[in-house]
C-alpha cells in the first residue's frame, strides 16, 4: 500500500523517537539525576558531566526494577543516618526502586542476619554489615561472594565505574579463597584522642617534664600513656577550675564492653603475631589458625587470649579505669561513655573511635576554639610492652555491603545497585564530609579534605599516612562471630567488676572459645575451612614452636612490663608522613 508523504514522516518521527527513548534515559530520571547532582551531590571528585553520566548508568540498570519496593538495614551512625534520610531518598527519585533503608541497633543487625542465615527466610534484600564477619561469611557459605556475583549473575547490574581498587578497605573484606565478600560502605579507626592546648602548655610541659624526665608529647607506649594519665589526674588536677582526669573509659558489663576488647585491645598491648591485617598464625582475638582452619584459644593449643600480652592488657585497662578516669565510667557503657571527653574535662584517651569526629567538631563545645579549630588533636595508638614492629596497633571498623543467598535474585539486584549508589563516586565525598567515615582513596585526597583538615583535629592526616595500614578490622581466624564475640563482655566483665583476676577472666574466655570451636568442629558445618583443635600441651611447647618458626606468639611473661616512657611532638610526627597522594588515588 502507497503511504502519503505526510503520513511517512510521522512513521519516521515516531521510529526516532522510539530509538531515542531507547538510548537514553527518561527526561524526568535524568531531570531527577540533575536536580540531586545541582543541589546534594557536592562536592564530588567527578565533574558534574561524570556524575550525570554515572547516574544515566544507574537509570538503564534500574529498569527492570522499577516500582519494586526494596528494604535495606544498618546500624545507627552518622553516616547510615545520611543514607536512610538523604540518599534513599534520590535512589528512589532517580531510579524508580523504591528503597526504604532502616536503622536499627548494631547487636540488633548481627541478631537478625544470623536469623536470616538459619532460617532463610529473607528479612532485609542487602545488610550493611561490619567486615568483622568475614571469617563467618567465608565459612558458612550463606553470604554471595561479590567476586563470582559482579563476574556473572550480578554482571548487569555491577557499575562500570565501581572502582573496587580505589576502595581502601577491600584487603578486609577479601577472604582466604581471594574472593571479595562484602563491598565498604563507611570505616573509621580507635585512635588516641589528646587535649592538644593542655599538652602545648608551657607550664604543664615543664612540670611533666621535671617529673618524669623527658617531653609531654604524643605517648608511643603505654608506659608515657600511664605516665600522663597519673600527671593530669594527681598533679594537674584542675584546669580553669574544672577537675580533670587522665584517661576515659567504660566498665558496664554490657555487651558494648564486649567491642571494647575485640576491636583489638589486645593487639595494642601486643597480643598475637606479626602480620597485616591480622596476626599470622595467631590474630589479635589470640586465635591460631593453620591453613584455613582455626586450631585453637588458649596458650595450650597454640593460641594467646590468655597468654602474658593478653593478660598484661586486660590488668592495665583496669588499672587505669580505677585509677585515672571519672568513677561513673565504671557503670558506663559504650554510647554512654563516648560523649564524655567533649565535656572538656578529660585529658587524653587511648581508645577512642574517629566515628565521634562529627560530633566533636560541633560549635560552642567546651573543646572547641571560637574559630572553629578543635582544642584536641587524634593521633596513633601507643603500643604496649609485647607490642613488635610488624604488629597491628589498632582496629578499624568497615560496615559493609552484604547480600545473602536467601534473597531473591530479582531483589538482591536491585538492592546492589542502591549499594552501589551510596559507595558511587557521586556521592561519596558529600557522605564522606557528612560522616567522616572513608572509603575511598579518591576521597580522602580530595582538595575539599587538604581545606577541611585544620578543623578536624589530625582525622585526615591520619587517614593519608602510611600509619593507617596498622588498623584493621576482625579478620579471618574468627570462624563464628557471633557465637565468638559474646563471651568477650561476659568474662571480661567478671575482670572489670573484680570478681575475677584479669588472669582468671582470659582463661575462662580461652576455654569457653575453645569449647565453641571444638562444637563447630564436631558439627562439620564450616566444611574444609572449620575448627579442627590442636592438642593441648604446655606453653612452653608453643613458646619453642614459635621461635623455631620465627614467630611470636605466645610471648612469655616479660620481667618488666613498664619500660621508660617514650613520647613524641604532635606536629613534628604530622609533618614527617607523606603529603603527596599515592599514585593509584585519583580525584
Amino acid at each position: 500500500m502507497l503511504q502519503s508523504p505526510s503520513r511517512g514522516r510521522l512513521l519516521l518521527a515516531a521510529s526516532a523517537a522510539a530509538l531515542i527513548a531507547f538510548a537514553a534515559p527518561a527526561r524526568a530520571d535524568e531531570a531527577a539525576a540533575k536536580k540531586w547532582i545541582d543541589s546534594e551531590f557536592q562536592p564530588s571528585t567527578l565533574s558534574k558531566d561524570e556524575q550525570l553520566k554515572e547516574m544515566e548508568w544507574f537509570i538503564k540498570a534500574a529498569e527492570p526494577f522499577k516500582g519494586m519496593e526494596i528494604n535495606v538495614v544498618s546500624e545507627t551512625i552518622t553516616t547510615h543516618e545520611y543514607e536512610a534520610k538523604v540518599l534513599a531518598k534520590a535512589f528512589s527519585e532517580i531510579t524508580g526502586i523504591k528503597l526504604t533503608h532502616d536503622l536499627i541497633q548494631e547487636g540488633d543487625v548481627v541478631e537478625k542476619i544470623q536469623t536470616q542465615m538459619q532460617s532463610g527466610k529473607n528479612i532485609y534484600d542487602a545488610w550493611v554489615n561490619d567486615s568483622d564477619l568475614i571469617g563467618t561469611h567465608f565459612r558458612y557459605k550463606q553470604v554471595v561472594p561479590l567476586t563470582d556475583w559482579m563476574a556473572a549473575e550480578g554482571k548487569d547490574v555491577t557499575s562500570p565505574t565501581l572502582d573496587l581498587a580505589d576502595f581502601i578497605g577491600i584487603s578486609f573484606t577479601t577472604a582466604p579463597d581471594g574472593k571479595v565478600y562484602q563491598l565498604p560502605d563507611q570505616q573509621f579507626a580507635n585512635l588516641y584522642w589528646f587535649r592538644y592546648d593542655w599538652f602545648t602548655n608551657p607550664d604543664i610541659k615543664a612540670k611533666f617534664k621535671a617529673k618524669y624526665g623527658y617531653e609531654l608529647g604524643v605517648p608511643v607506649n603505654w608506659s608515657a600513656y600511664e605516665d600522663i594519665a597519673e600527671f593530669f589526674t594527681n598533679d594537674v588536677k584542675e584546669v580553669n577550675g574544672v577537675k580533670v582526669y587522665g584517661n576515659m573509659d567504660y566498665g558496664k558489663k554490657d555487651p558494648s564492653l564486649g567491642w571494647r576488647f575485640t576491636d583489638a585491645w589486645l593487639s595494642m598491648a601486643g597480643n598475637g603475631d606479626r602480620g597485616l591485617p591480622n596476626g599470622k598464625p595467631v590474630d589479635e582475638w589470640g586465635i591460631r589458625m593453620e591453613g584455613c582452619r582455626p586450631v585453637g584459644s588458649s596458650v595450650e593449643r597454640g593460641g594467646d587470649t590468655n597468654g602474658p600480652a593478653a593478660v598484661y592488657s586486660i590488668t592495665k585497662y583496669i588499672e587505669w579505669l580505677k585509677k585515672y578516669t571519672p568513677q561513673q565510667a565504671l557503670g558506663m557503657t559504650f554510647s554512654e561513655a563516648g560523649p564524655v571527653p567533649a565535656l572538656g574535662n578529660i585529658a587524653q584517651q587511648m581508645f577512642w573511635y574517629t566515628a565521634f569526629t562529627a560530633d566533636m567538631v560541633k560549635p560552642g563545645l567546651p573543646v572547641m576554639n571560637a574559630d572553629g579549630t578543635p582544642k584536641w588533636r587524634m593521633a596513633p595508638s601507643p603500643k604496649g610492652a609485647y607490642w613488635k614492629d610488624g604488629m597491628k596497633l589498632g582496629y578499624q571498623d568497615v560496615g559493609s555491603w552484604t547480600l545473602l543467598k536467601s534473597t531473591p535474585v530479582d531483589r538482591r539486584k536491585a538492592a546492589w545497585l542502591y549499594a552501589q549508589f551510596v559507595t558511587s563516586k557521586t556521592v561519596s565525598l558529600k557522605k564522606s564530609h557528612v560522616g567522616l567515615t572513608f572509603i575511598r582513596e579518591s576521597d580522602i585526597w580530595d582538595k575539599s579534605f587538604t581545606e577541611r583538615a585544620p578543623q578536624l583535629g589530625g582525622l585526615i592526616e591520619f587517614y593519608r599516612s602510611p600509619a593507617r595500614v596498622q588498623w584493621s578490622p576482625t579478620g579471618v581466624n574468627v570462624p563464628d562471630y557471633p557465637k565468638l564475640a559474646q563471651l568477650w563482655w561476659q568474662n571480661i566483665g567478671d575482670a572489670s567488676s573484680g570478681a575475677k583476676t584479669p588472669q582468671a577472666a582470659m582463661d575462662a574466655l580461652a576455654a569457653a572459645q575453645d569449647s565453641v570451636m571444638e562444637r563447630l568442629e564436631r558439627s562439620g558445618v564450616q566444611g574444609e575451612c572449620g575448627p579442627k583443635l590442636n592438642a593441648k600441651h604446655p606453653m612452653e611447647y608453643w613458646v619453642d614452636l614459635a621461635k623455631k618458626e620465627g614467630n611470636l606468639a605466645p610471648q612469655p611473661k616479660l620481667a618488666n612490663e613498664k619500660p621508660q616512657g617514650e613520647t613524641v611532638d604532635y606536629d613534628a610526627l604530622i609533618k614527617s608522613w607523606p603529603a603527596t597522594p599515592p599514585k593509584k588515588a585519583s580525584n
